[in-house]
């Protein structure tokens, strides 16, 4: 018995649905973060003040072991494409990012899929206790079961979406695995071992989770906490989520986009204003921004996060953690784009250029390194609200509205201080919609959305391939001397492989095609 939840516990299977309760499901063993016990027990998650702390917790992965996934994710989104060099050629697991040799032994690969995992549990210990605290604990009142519920379903459906653009299928549990017995291990042993499941299916879950139920009830925007999931990220999940091939329904991305503009966010006056940070022993970063939608945040110098160090500085202490090649070096590519257009607002906020130790893709008294972490409480922005005015205007041009969709580019042009669309890119729905995926490259950039902005353009992959087997083509768009020479991008590298180690646990996953 020992054995077999040990070996849950590895996997931290994440698994649940808003009917899902511990009455039906009494053990909660299978990960470590679970409360353990029965319904009945003193331990059950019972109480209003139990589930409160279960949803604390899930904000607390956020910001404590989950940041090895946002570093990774985001050197994962830029060095498989055009915007960043992986960056320590010393690292075997990051130059096969860069080179499109990565396997499943790699750490990126095992990382990507287990905190992932391991986030949706967090998710689902809030989701299937919720309905035994309504029935047993009188003080939840029904406000806080509706935000509650919503703000998990929305965490959950954000890592689902994430991972199968990652993966492709996805291991999609809705129910909490009861104990493991002799007499019911083959009933009980696919609940704790899943097979994939399709996207369709995920993506239905994810329209009755977020669509149908947090869009309704998430809780309004707290401009004074911008570190709670709202109506406001929920309706933006839903945007991204139309926009993705599978699931493509651009008027719907149109509806939700508006529906996250009128909710009382705006554009901060500067772009460098996002990353902004006072100096001193008490120095803190911005935070709560009116722009952003949902971020992750560190609010103390003290406890705050380390994922700086992949990147560049500390600000507040230099010194720190800076005798080792950094990750996510920004590429002479990104760079010259910015240039291109006399962008130096969001180059300067996107890239900083200092002395260091090495000389892997830049002289070492002027190496390049990605600015998006300039300090240890810098806030993740998992949302903003350029990001979905952009992707509001990807969707008017892909309707054939290059019109709108240029009014839109314009006024994120507009705050960088760079000059407004020509009078072709207007008239062109074609023209319009390279526009705005070179618009969203360089507002977004070091943000993690440049590979799976390529995954989604058009009705297939060649921008995909264009763009990341064009840095080795002298003479074209994204072409860069200093990458390394890549693997030809094709279907079956798109996806990452299923780690080794999941694939040696659970035998009733398949490894991805091409791998």
């Amino acid at each position: 018995m020992k054995k077999i939840f040990l070996i849950a516990a590895g996997l931290s299977l994440g698994v649940a649905t808003t009917s899902c309760s511990l009455e039906k499901f009494p053990e909660t063993m299978y990960a470590e973060n679970n409360t353990s016990g029965t319904g009945d027990s003193e331990t059950a998650i019972n109480t209003r003040e139990l589930l409160e702390g279960q949803l604390t917790a899930m904000y607390n992965y956020m910001k404590g072991d989950l940041q090895t996934y946002w570093y990774q994710l985001t050197t994962l989104a830029e060095a498989r494409a055009d915007n960043a060099y992986g960056g320590n050629m010393a690292e075997t697991k990051v130059v096969s990012v860069e080179s499109n040799h990565i396997d499943s032994d790699n750490e990126f690969a095992s990382n990507l899929w287990n905190y992932s995992m391991n986030a949706v549990d967090y998710a689902n210990q809030v989701i299937c206790n919720i309905d035994l605290v309504k029935e047993n604990d009188p003080s939840l009142t029904d406000k806080e079961y509706q935000e509650w519920l919503s703000e998990a379903l929305c965490w959950r459906a954000y890592i689902w979406m994430n991972m199968m653009q990652l993966f492709g299928e996805i291991p999609m549990l809705t129910e909490i695995p009861p104990a493991i017995n002799a007499g019911n291990v083959e009933e009980v042993y696919p609940l704790y071992f899943p097979a994939r499941v399709s996207k369709q299916t995920v993506g239905e879950q994810i329209v009755k989770d977020i669509e149908e139920y947090a869009c309704k009830y998430a809780p309004d925007m707290d401009a004074s906490n911008k570190f709670r999931i709202t109506k406001g990220f929920a309706y933006g999940l839903m945007a991204r989520f139309y926009s993705m091939r599978e699931f493509r329904d651009w008027s719907k991305v149109v509806s939700a986009c508006e529906a996250v503009e009128g909710m009382g966010y705006s554009l901060c006056d500067k772009y460098g204003d996002l990353w902004a940070y006072t100096t001193g022993d008490t120095g803190m970063a911005a935070m709560n921004t009116r722009e952003s939608i949902f971020e992750v945040q560190w609010t103390s110098q003290t406890s705050g996060s380390w994922m700086w160090m992949m990147f560049h500085r500390n600000a507040y202490v230099p010194g720190d953690s800076f005798s080792w090649a950094k990750w996510c070096t920004p590429s002479r590519n990104l760079t010259k784009a910015y240039d291109a257009e006399g962008d130096t607002e969001r180059k300067n906020a996107s890239v900083v250029y200092d002395e260091c130790g090495w000389s892997y893709h830049y002289p070492s008294d002027e190496y390049a390194f990605m600015h998006k972490f300039p300090t240890n409480v810098t806030p993740v922005y998992l949302m903003r609200l350029a990001e979905i005015r952009l992707l509001h205007a990807e969707a008017l041009a892909n309707m054939d509205d290059p019109g709108g969709a240029a009014d839109i580019v314009d006024e994120i042009r507009g705050r960088a201080g760079i000059g407004k669309l020509t009078a072709a890119q207007r008239a062109s729905a074609d023209l319009m919609r390279e526009a705005v995926l070179h618009e969203r490259r360089l507002e977004l950039a070091m943000e993690g959305f440049r590979w799976f902005d390529l995954m989604r353009y058009g009705d297939d992959y060649s921008k995909l391939f264009e763009i990341c087997d064009g840095v080795n083509i002298k003479g074209s768009a994204s072409y860069d001397s200093y990458f390394q020479t890549r693997r030809a991008m094709n279907d079956n590298r798109v996806l990452m492989p299923v780690p080794t180690s999941v694939l040696e646990d659970n035998t009733n996953i398949e490894q991805n095609l091409g791998y």
